[in-house]
């Protein structure tokens, strides 16, 4: 069922008045998610074990970059006074409604541990256990179809011993918040999907979101709502990797990528979004979660061929850039070779499986002499990368007495030309202007343009 419009000027609850809400975790889904509660109005207690996270939230600092919400956290939590962050689960027995945000983990053998998650539930039900108000449970991590179902909902029901659609509700409500552009994918999403284990539990969550949200929301079953994520995101990340095989075909033909890409937007079928050329897509949901999916798919005896042929293809995609450095500098070996960028791709410092580290780990295997520069992610980028890197203080200091630079993220102080007249220039992300480059640069080639 899909709602319409409806003006409501206040945030409400499905009794006409703010809720008190939980947000059960604080890394980035799960204050984003609470961030964008609060500014709806309602009162939202972030929960995290971790006592410095939990301490930077109550002073209204950041524990990771993201530019969009700029001055966001600072007016929850002073201004409004509506945000706050606890390390105690028991302040849930007075809230209306939790949101597990927790994180998950991909293990070595291709599928995810959800012990955060079940960890999650079980405190909630602990917390639910002597309060007699029905209280609402939505889960905004991703899990896979029939997780909610199958682990959740039993693990609160015998921790609260109460049932669920009678004593509390059940909903799904997975995010679809873009790093970097995580005010308007929160706050004004393309789309509310809630996957309902009881009416009154949809009832009360697409309240919530109508009393600040205009945009479309759709109501369906828990286990499609879980699917719609994944599914969501397995056709990013192969929309992202037929490009990329395009583009390599491309440059083979003598054709430039870019301009087919463009030429096949303005099909409303295909559209703009998501056809740039390069190294492949990172980050902590793409490659988690098509691991995930496949994983799902063999335990059905399912072989999903698409989709293991875009983990393949992205996996190798990046190494196409020390490919052709190794072919322009006659070697790699003794060589000094830039990596400009490491976080998964601008506007983050998130470093999970970043393409740089692909990079990286492939120069420093072939003897190259490493240096490197990213305006945000190298703090977290020093505790990966280990030793043998040289981390610099700028993009110019990182050029600077070079053999060659490899663009790995496109971020906006990478975009001028003259930052590396005379150089040999490998673009892994179209950050410069292939004209201008090429008569500034000594050498400018893109990885598949």
């Amino acid at each position: 069922m899909t709602t319409g419009i409806k003006d409501k000027k206040l945030p409400v609850g499905i009794d006409g008045k703010a809720m008190n809400l939980s947000v059960v975790g604080s890394g980035y889904i799960g204050l984003v998610t609470g961030i964008g509660l609060a500014m709806s109005g309602h009162q939202v207690t972030c929960i995290d074990c971790d006592s410095t996270v939990v301490t930077k939230i109550n002073h209204a600092i950041y524990p990771f970059y993201e530019p969009s919400l700029d001055g966001l956290l600072e007016k929850c939590v002073n201004k409004n006074c509506n945000l706050k962050a606890v390390e105690e689960y028991s302040e849930i027995a007075n809230c209306d409604a939790s949101f597990i945000c927790v994180g998950t983990f991909s293990k070595s053998e291709n599928n995810t541990d959800f012990s955060n998650i079940a960890d999650a539930a079980a405190q909630i039900g602990h917390a639910l256990r002597d309060t007699n108000a029905y209280h609402l449970v939505v889960v905004k991590s991703t899990v896979p179809p029939g997780t909610t179902e199958e682990v959740i909902i039993p693990i609160l029901e015998k921790q609260s011993s109460k049932k669920a659609g009678r004593d509390f509700g059940v909903a799904v409500n997975p995010e679809f918040i873009q790093e970097g552009n995580a005010s308007r994918s929160s706050l004004n999403p393309d789309r509310v999907i809630i996957g309902e284990h009881d009416q009154k539990a949809g009832d009360i969550l697409q309240s919530l979101y109508e009393s600040s949200y205009s945009g479309p929301i759709i109501r369906t079953s828990i286990r499609t709502a879980e699917m719609i994520k994944y599914a969501s995101n397995a056709f990013l990340a192969t929309k992202i990797t037929f490009i990329n095989e395009i583009g390599n075909l491309c440059k083979k033909l003598g054709i430039d990528v870019y301009d087919v890409a463009q030429g096949m937007g303005y099909d409303p079928r295909i559209g703009q979004r998501f056809l740039n050329a390069g190294i492949g897509f990172g980050g902590s949901c793409l490659p988690k979660d098509l691991e995930e999916l496949i994983c799902r798919a063999q335990q059905t005896g399912y072989d999903s061929r698409l989709l293991s042929a875009v983990l393949n293809i992205n996996a190798a995609q990046p190494l196409i850039l020390t490919q052709i450095a190794e072919e322009r500098l006659g070697g790699l070996k003794d060589k000094v070779v830039t990596v400009l960028g490491l976080a998964f791709k601008a506007g983050t410092d998130d470093m999970r499986d970043a393409p740089s580290l692909k990079v990286i780990a492939q120069l420093m295997s072939q003897g190259a002499l490493v240096k490197t520069y990213d305006p945000k992610a190298m703090p977290r980028a020093k505790t990966i990368v280990g030793d043998g890197v040289e981390f610099c203080a700028s993009a110019q200091e990182a050029i600077d007495g070079t053999d060659c630079v490899l663009i790995v993220t496109d971020w906006e102080q990478f975009k001028d030309e003259e930052l590396y007249r005379g150089k040999l220039v490998i673009d892994g992300r179209r950050a410069l202007d292939p004209d201008t480059a090429n008569h500034v640069c000594a050498h400018y080639e893109g990885v598949c343009w």
